[in-house]
C-alpha cells in the first residue's frame, strides 16, 4: 500500500487489550492513529493467555492500596466500556458478572483467609465469610472437606480474546489504522520531542506522539535515553483451558485457592491458571506447572477431572521493579507509556486508555494517575 500515510498524531506501539483500547479512544477523539504490532496479528502477546479476572476486590493487597484503587475505578468502568464497545464492535467480549469464592482446604488457609475478610473489611470493600455448608450451598460442587469460604460478590470476568477481536473491529471503525507483522526498532527523537519511529524495515513513522504499549517487548524499541525508560520484566504464567462435556453448572463463580485460579466462562469453559515463574523470555508448557495447578484446584473441586483440556500455553506478564504499571506521559516530550500491568492487564484496560487518551489531549488525568507516573522510574536500571 504505497499511498497509505506515514504521518500520525499518535502512534502505538503494541495491538494488546491495551494498546488497541488506547487507539480506539484516542480516534474517537478525532485524533489520527496508528498501531504497530509485530506479530500477524493483533493479542498474540500477553493477552491471549490472560484469564480475563476483573476482580480488584480478590486481589487486594494491603501493600498496594494505590493499586487496588486504580482497579476498583477500571471495574466501575468496565460495564459502560463493554456496552459501547459491543455496539460499536458488534461482538461478544465474553463480559461475565460471577462473582469469586475463596476457598480453604486446611486450618492454616482458613486462618489466611479470616485475615483477607479484615483486610477487605478495613478497606471498606464487600466480601462474606462463609462455612463449609454455606459454601457447597453456593457452588455445590465443591469438596466437603472445605475448612472456609470467602465470598466476594463483585467480581467480574471477561474473556481476553474476545475481549482483543472486538477492540480490534472498535479501532477499524474509528478509522484508525492495524498494521500487523511490523517490528518498531527505535524510537526517534529530536530536540528532546519524540517524532515517531522507524521500523526494523528502515521505514519511519512520524508521530507527534508515541504510545508503548508493547509489553515485555518494550525493551526491544531502542533510541531512548536510559534515564527514560521503563524497566520491565517478564513473569511467566502456565495457564489451562478446559471444558465440561456435560455443559455449564459445574461452577458458577471464579474460584480461588492458594496456588490456582479457576475461571468459568458461563457456557462449560473453564480457565485454569496460573503460574508465577522467574524464567526470563521462557514460555515451555511443563508438566510440573501442570500438575500443580490441577493439584491445587483438584483438592478444592474434586469434579475437575471430568473436564476435558483443549490448551495448555504459557505467557508473560509485563512487570515492574513495584510490580505497578506504568501510565502516562514519559520523561521525553510526546513519549506516553502504558505497560507494566502484570498480573492486571485486562482489568486495568478501561482506565488505562483514559488516562494516557488524557496525556495525548493535555487534559488532567486525575489523581489516580499520579501513583503510576512513568518518571517515578527514572535512574532505575533497565535489565537486558
Amino acid at each position: 500500500m504505497p499511498n497509505r500515510s506515514n504521518s500520525f498524531d499518535v502512534a502505538v506501539v503494541g495491538a494488546g487489550a491495551i494498546g488497541l483500547a488506547v487507539a480506539w479512544r484516542a480516534a474517537q477523539r478525532g485524533l489520527s492513529v496508528v498501531v504497530l504490532e509485530r506479530a500477524a496479528e493483533i493479542g498474540k502477546g500477553t493477552t491471549p493467555v490472560a484469564a480475563g479476572m476483573i476482580a480488584p476486590i480478590s486481589e487486594a493487597l494491603a501493600t498496594e492500596r494505590p493499586l487496588t484503587r486504580l482497579g476498583l475505578a477500571s471495574a466501575r468502568a468496565y460495564p459502560d466500556f463493554v456496552a459501547e464497545l459491543t455496539d460499536v464492535s458488534g461482538a461478544d467480549t465474553g463480559y461475565l458478572n460471577c462473582g469469586t469464592l475463596f476457598a480453604a482446604r486446611d486450618p492454616d488457609e482458613a486462618e489466611a483467609l479470616l485475615r483477607e475478610l479484615a483486610l477487605r473489611e478495613r478497606l471498606g470493600l464487600p466480601a462474606h465469610r462463609l462455612r463449609p455448608s454455606e459454601a457447597r450451598r453456593l457452588e455445590p460442587a465443591l469438596a466437603p472437606t472445605l475448612r472456609l469460604g470467602l465470598e466476594i460478590p463483585d467480581d467480574h470476568a471477561i474473556e481476553p480474546r474476545k475481549l482483543t477481536a472486538a477492540l480490534g473491529r472498535a479501532v477499524a471503525t474509528t478509522g484508525a489504522e492495524l498494521r500487523m507483522s511490523v517490528t518498531v526498532d527505535r524510537l526517534t527523537i529530536e530536540a528532546d520531542q519524540v517524532t515517531g519511529v522507524e521500523l526494523a524495515d528502515g521505514q519511519r513513522v512520524s508521530a507527534e506522539h508515541v504510545v508503548m504499549a508493547a509489553g515485555v517487548w518494550t525493551h526491544t524499541v531502542t533510541g531512548l535515553p536510559e534515564e527514560a525508560r521503563v524497566p520491565i520484566h517478564p513473569v511467566k504464567g502456565q495457564i489451562l483451558r478446559l471444558h465440561d462435556p456435560n455443559g455449564p453448572g459445574l461452577l458458577t463463580r471464579a474460584l480461588r485457592v492458594t496456588g490456582a485460579y479457576l475461571v468459568p466462562r458461563g457456557d462449560g469453559r473453564y480457565v485454569l491458571g496460573a503460574t508465577m515463574e522467574e524464567r526470563g523470555f521462557d514460555t515451555t508448557v511443563t508438566a510440573g506447572g501442570a500438575f500443580e495447578l490441577l493439584r491445587n484446584a483438584f483438592e478444592v473441586l474434586p469434579s475437575i477431572t471430568e473436564l476435558v483440556i483443549d490448551e495448555l500455553s504459557a505467557g508473560l506478564r509485563p512487570a515492574t521493579p513495584d510490580n505497578a504499571p506504568a501510565i502516562g506521559p514519559g520523561a521525553v516530550r510526546g513519549l506516553h507509556w502504558a505497560t507494566g500491568h502484570f498480573r492486571h492487564g485486562i482489568l486495568l484496560t478501561p482506565v488505562t486508555a483514559q488516562i494516557v487518551v488524557a496525556g495525548l489531549t493535555g487534559e488532567d488525568p486525575g489523581e489516580l494517575a499520579a501513583d503510576f507516573d512513568p518518571t517515578r522510574f527514572s535512574g532505575v536500571p533497565v535489565a537486558a
